[in-house]
C-alpha cells in the first residue's frame, strides 16, 4: 500500500495508523531509516533492539506502559535493552540516575516509578533533598546511590551512551534502534502503536536476512 493511499484511509477513519503499518510494508526513509554507517551490536546471535529514551521525555512517559506490554511479547530471537539518550547536558543526570539504578541492581523495580514521580509527583532530581526522600522511600539507600553514580563503571556507560545518541543520529525520543541497521523515530512512527509495529516488522526483516547470525 502506497504512502498517499494509507494516508487517505486514515484520513478517512478506516483504519488507524498503527493498523495500518501492521498491515503494509514500511518505507525506508518515511517509516524508519537505514542507518549508515551501520553499528555494531552488543548481543550477538540475538536481533538487537534499542530504546532511546529520557526520563524527563512526556512522549516516553506515554510509550511506557505500551511497550511494557510489548516486551512481554518479545520473539526468543530478539535482545532489548534501554539506552538513556544523552542530547544535551540536562540530560545527563536522568541518564546518570539510570546507570546507577542499573548498578545497584533496581532498574525493574524504580524503572516506572522513577518515571510517575518526574511527570506525575513533579519529582526535581536537582534538590537532593527531595531526590533522598523519594530513593529512600523506593527501597534506594541515598549514600549508596551516589557512590554507584560515581563509580568508573556508570561514568563508562554515561560516555557511550553519549556517543551512541551521536552514532545513532538521534534528533529526539522516543526513538528504536534494530540491530545497528535501522532507526525509527517517534514522527516516523505517527502514533506509540505504529512505532512499535514498525519496530516488529523491522525485528522481521533482520531475521528474514539473517542478519543476528553476524
Amino acid at each position: 500500500m502506497n504512502l498517499h493511499r494509507r494516508l487517505l484511509l486514515a484520513a478517512l477513519g478506516l483504519a488507524p495508523i498503527g493498523s495500518l503499518l501492521a498491515q503494509s510494508k514500511p518505507e525506508a526513509g518515511f517509516d524508519y531509516t537505514v542507518l549508515k554507517p551501520e553499528q555494531p551490536v552488543e548481543t550477538p546471535g540475538k536481533i538487537e533492539v534499542i530504546e532511546f529514551f529520557w526520563y524527563g521525555c512526556p512522549h516516553c512517559y506515554a510509550l511506557e506502559p505500551l511497550l511494557e506490554s510489548w516486551l512481554r511479547k518479545l520473539p526468543p530471537d530478539a535482545a532489548f535493552r534501554r539506552v538513556p539518550a544523552v542530547l544535551s547536558q540536562a540530560w545527563a543526570p536522568h541518564a546518570q540516575a539510570f546507570y546507577a539504578f542499573e548498578a545497584l541492581g533496581v532498574v525493574d523495580k524504580v524503572h516506572r516509578a522513577f518515571f510517575d514521580a518526574i511527570h506525575r509527583e513533579r519529582l526535581n532530581i536537582a534538590s537532593k533533598e527531595m531526590f533522598d526522600q523519594w530513593l529512600q522511600r523506593n527501597g534506594v539507600e541515598p549514600a549508596k546511590f551516589l557512590e554507584a553514580v560515581k563509580s568508573f563503571g556508570v561514568q563508562s556507560k554515561m560516555r557511550r551512551a553519549a556517543q551512541l545518541s551521536v552514532a545513532y543520529h538521534l534528533d529526539g525520543v522516543p526513538a528504536f534502534a534494530v540491530h545497528g541497521r535501522y532507526t525509527v523515530s517517534a514522527e516516523q512512527g505517527r502514533t506509540r502503536e505504529g512505532l512499535l509495529a514498525t519496530v516488529d516488522q523491522l525485528i522481521a526483516l533482520v531475521r528474514k536476512g539473517g542478519a543476528a547470525a553476524k
